[in-house]
């Protein structure tokens, strides 16, 4: 079973429409790009993970990211948080019971998405995941 560390790194979003970048102050030179602010961070999650597997590879340690209110926002950047999700390829079966109105929800989602239900929850845990609270 894989730890929850529940680690969030500052990001800066910056760009314009069909043109945005994600940078990690804590960590020069991982960056992500996406035609849209939400691509964009989703490929921030993939870079930030891919950034953990190759150091601990290589042996090093993980560097802790910096305080959200720590990070200098120069104009026309948008400050977030992107959690660093660790993914071990195996799935895991959970139950769960929501409401009826929810899960109609969820399946003309997926199903306008391209989705299956399953695809889609975890797509919309990970996002939820990078707005914080």
């Amino acid at each position: 079973m894989l730890k929850n560390d529940s680690v969030r790194y500052p990001a800066l979003i910056d760009g314009e429409k069909g043109a945005y970048g994600v940078a990690f102050p804590d960590l020069p030179g991982i960056v992500a790009m996406g035609d849209t602010i939400d691509k964009a961070l989703m490929n921030a999650e993939e870079a930030l993970r891919d950034y953990a597997i190759e150091t601990e590879m290589d042996g090093d340690a993980i560097v802790q990211p910096c305080e959200l209110d720590e990070v200098v926002v120069e104009p026309g950047q948008i400050l977030t948080a992107v959690p660093l999700i660790r993914q071990s390829g195996r799935s895991v079966r959970i139950h769960m019971a929501i409401n009826e109105g929810v899960a109609v929800f969820i399946d003309s989602e997926a199903n306008r998405r391209g989705m299956t239900r399953t695809a889609y929850v975890e797509w919309m845990a990970r996002r939820i995941a990078m707005m914080g609270g």
